[in-house]
C-alpha cells in the first residue's frame, strides 16, 4: 500500500515556499509513487506559477498532486503517513489531534529553510518537539553531505544540458516569450526583491560597451526599474531601452518555463529559495538576493553560502564574487562591483558549472525524504 504524504505550506513570500513545496509534491508523485496532498493556504499565490489552478475550489488535482485549500476555519481530515510542515508553518491543532489518533504514528517532519551553515549538518534529522506520542524531526536541505539536499528532478541536468547546445530550442523558446535580443547581446534575467541598489546597476550596464537584454519577470522589483526608467507605469511586454541596455518586462511564467528562461541567460539574477536553486542547476553566474531578516541574520546565511560556494575560485575572483553579492544584499553601488565580476567572468562562468555538477552528485532532497521514511518504518 502506498504511503499518503500530506505536503502543509503557508504562503509567506508569495512564491518561494509554494514554489518548493509544488515542485516537491510532484516529484513525489512522479519519481517516488507517493500518494500526496500539497495543503495550500493562498491558492491566489499559487496561481501564478500553475495557472491551472481554480481558486474558487477548496479540492482539486493537479499534475497527480491533490490539491487542497488550507483553511482559516479547519475541515477535519485524516492525517497522512507522512507529514510534512514545510518552513515551521504551525499545523492545525485539530490535524495534529488526528495524527495522535491515527492507528500507526505519522512520521511528522519540519521541511526547514535552505541554509549552507556549518550546524545544519549536525541537526538534519534530529528530534524537535512532541506530541502526544508523535516526534517530530528536522529535515534540511542544504549543500553539504550529511544534509537532505536539494530539490532536483532525474534528468535534470542532462535536459539543461541539451537544451543549452541547442541553439534553436533556445530561440524558438525566447520568441514564444517575446523575446528577440540583438545577435551578441548579454541576457541577462532579474528576479529579486525591492532593491535600492538596482539603479546603479542599470545605469552600467547602459554604458556597458557590450549590449546587455535584461528580462524582468513580474514582481516586486519591478517599481525599482520603472523609478530608473523615469515611468508611470510598468507591464508585461513592455521594452524599453536606454543606452546599451533593453529592458523587457515578461510575463509571470511556470516553474518549468522559468527554468528554460534561466538556462537561456548569461547571467540570472535570483531570490529567495526556489529560483535561487534552480539558477545553481542553470550552470551559469548568478546573484542571489536573499529573503531579509530581522537584525541583518540573513548576512550570516548569505556568507555561509559565499564561503562555500566560493572555494575553489581563485583570490581575485573569488573577491569579486563576493563583492558583488554583499553589494547587492545591502543595497550598495553596484556600479564598481559589476566591472570586477566581468574582469573573472570565464573563471566564475566554468566555476557555475562546475559546483553544479557537484551539487548534482549528492541525493536530491525528495529522495533523502523519501529514503528517511522507509528508514523510520
Amino acid at each position: 500500500m502506498r504511503a499518503r504524504w500530506d505536503i502543509f505550506c503557508s504562503v509567506v513570500d508569495n512564491y518561494g515556499d509554494i514554489g518548493v513545496t509544488w515542485r516537491l509534491a510532484r516529484q513525489l508523485v512522479v519519481e517516488h509513487a507517493c500518494d500526496v496532498c500539497l495543503w495550500v493556504d493562498d491558492l491566489r499565490a499559487f496561481e501564478r506559477m500553475c495557472p491551472d489552478i481554480d481558486v474558487r475550489q477548496d479540492l482539486q488535482w493537479q499534475e497527480g498532486v491533490q490539491v487542497r485549500h488550507w483553511p482559516a476555519e479547519w475541515v477535519a481530515a485524516p492525517a497522512a503517513d507522512v507529514v510534512i510542515a514545510a518552513f515551521a508553518c504551525q499545523l492545525p491543532p485539530e490535524y495534529m489531534e488526528a495524527m495522535a489518533a491515527h492507528e500507526r504514528v505519522p512520521l511528522w517532519m519540519n521541511l526547514d529553510y535552505l541554509s549552507a551553515e556549518e550546524w545544519v549538518v549536525g541537526c538534519h534529522k534530529l528530534p524537535s518537539v512532541k506530541f502526544k506520542g508523535v516526534q517530530k524531526f528536522f529535515f534540511f536541505p542544504g549543500f553539504r553531505p550529511g544534509t537532505g539536499g536539494l530539490l532536483r528532478e532525474a534528468g535534470l541536468l542532462e535536459q539543461r544540458q541539451a537544451f543549452q547546445q541547442d541553439a534553436s530550442a533556445q530561440q524558438h523558446f525566447l520568441q514564444a516569450l517575446g523575446v528577440s535580443p540583438t545577435a551578441g547581446a548579454r541576457l541577462i534575467s532579474l528576479f529579486a526583491y525591492e532593491n535600492a541598489g538596482l539603479a546603479s546597476w542599470l545605469e552600467v550596464l547602459s554604458t556597458d560597451g557590450r549590449a546587455t537584454h535584461l528580462l524582468v519577470p513580474e514582481g516586486r522589483i519591478l517599481g525599482d526599474v520603472q523609478r530608473w526608467l523615469g515611468l508611470d507605469r510598468l507591464a508585461a511586454g513592455d521594452i524599453h531601452q536606454r543606452g546599451a541596455l533593453t529592458v523587457q518586462v515578461i510575463a509571470f511564467v511556470r516553474q518549468e518555463q522559468y527554468d528554460r528562461l534561466l538556462w537561456c541567460c548569461d547571467f540570472n539574477a535570483v531570490r529567495g529559495e526556489d529560483s535561487f536553486v534552480r539558477a545553481q542547476w542553470a550552470g551559469g553566474p548568478l546573484l542571489w538576493h536573499i529573503y531579509r531578516q530581522d537584525e541583518d541574520i540573513h548576512l550570516d546565511k548569505l556568507d555561509a553560502f559565499l564561503e562555500l560556494y566560493t572555494a575553489d575560485l581563485s583570490p581575485d575572483a573569488r573577491a569579486a564574487l563576493i563583492g558583488l553579492w554583499q553589494a547587492w544584499n545591502t543595497e550598495a553601488d553596484m556600479a564598481q562591483a559589476w566591472k570586477r565580476l566581468l574582469e573573472h567572468w570565464p573563471e566564475v562562468s566554468l566555476h557555475a558549472e562546475t559546483w553544479c555538477l557537484e551539487q548534482g552528485l549528492q541525493a536530491d532532497l525528495a529522495t533523502a525524504l523519501v529514503q528517511f521514511y522507509e528508514s523510520w518504518i
